[in-house]
């Protein structure tokens, strides 16, 4: 016979969804690797979000030099 699976307490749920959301599963060589997730802002990338919301005072705040000439060679 073989021996049943017991539930999983609510902790241990609990602790399986906060590891799924902070990590993900790859396959390399064949082989699972688990890797941390990359930052999300509302599901979308946090370079991503920046480059949609970011004004030229914060960029230069920042200094991110790369995305403020990007941001005016699109405004021209």
């Amino acid at each position: 016979m073989n021996k049943r699976n017991r539930k999983k307490t609510p902790a241990e749920k609990a602790e399986k969804k906060r590891l799924q959301q902070k990590y993900m599963t790859i396959f390399v060589n064949g082989k699972q690797k688990r890797v941390k997730r990359e930052p999300t802002v509302d599901g979308i990338p946090v370079d991503e979000f920046i480059r949609m919301n970011a004004d030229p005072i914060w960029l230069m705040q920042n200094e991110m030099y790369e995305e403020l000439h990007e941001w005016e060679s699109n405004a021209s």
